[in-house]
């Protein structure tokens, strides 16, 4: 897994520090992500969130994948008030002034993320989907634009450009998204 990272594209109300381990005393507040998880294993993404309007507090992500391939890190997200997290890929979403609230997103793994701050979004690619995040919730998702694998070439204030592979016919193919809706743009 590689190091975790920070990245500062939206306008946000919170400070975040990634930890490098779990604090051997935790503090008062301490959210575990998803809640129903059991124990959390070594390798989680622990986080102390400080919100501009509301007390810190520890956040432990669980671990998705221990693969190098696979995003760790935080994302400022589209809301001021939330916070996206990756750890082994799997993707938060979660509110800062009420940790409690939070989304684990399908996509699992999600192998990238890619801001397309013109339009608002920020963008989760999976090996075969694509999702679309607003500062209200989930924007879109794009299923099964790709047999397996995506790469994305270029975002616009409008669009996505993305190479996909078609198992059909073992080629690669390029197509491009509409980034207000998820649909995909057939070539004029």
């Amino acid at each position: 897994m590689t190091s975790p990272t920070f990245h500062d594209v939206f306008a946000h109300r919170w400070q975040a520090e990634i930890l490098p381990a779990r604090p051997l005393i935790l503090p008062p507040r301490h959210f575990t992500y998803p809640a129903e998880v059991e124990e959390v294993e070594r390798g989680a993404l622990e986080v102390k969130i400080h919100p501009a309007d509301a007390q810190p507090f520890l956040a432990t992500f669980a671990l998705g994948f221990r693969d190098p391939a696979v995003p760790t890190g935080v994302w400022s997200a589209p809301n001021a008030h939330e916070l996206c997290a990756l750890s082994g890929g799997y993707a938060y979403i979660l509110s800062v002034v009420d940790p409690q609230q939070f989304t684990m997103l399908p996509l699992r793994p999600a192998l990238s993320v890619h801001a397309a701050a013109e339009a608002g979004l920020l963008l989760f690619v999976g090996n075969r989907d694509i999702l679309a995040w607003s500062a209200g919730g989930k924007a879109w998702q794009a299923n099964a634009v790709s047999s397996e694998g995506i790469a994305i070439e270029a975002i616009t204030a409008t669009t996505l450009q993305a190479v996909g592979w078609d198992m059909r016919t073992d080629r690669e193919f390029s197509f491009v998204l509409d980034l207000a809706t998820g649909q995909r743009i057939d070539p004029t």
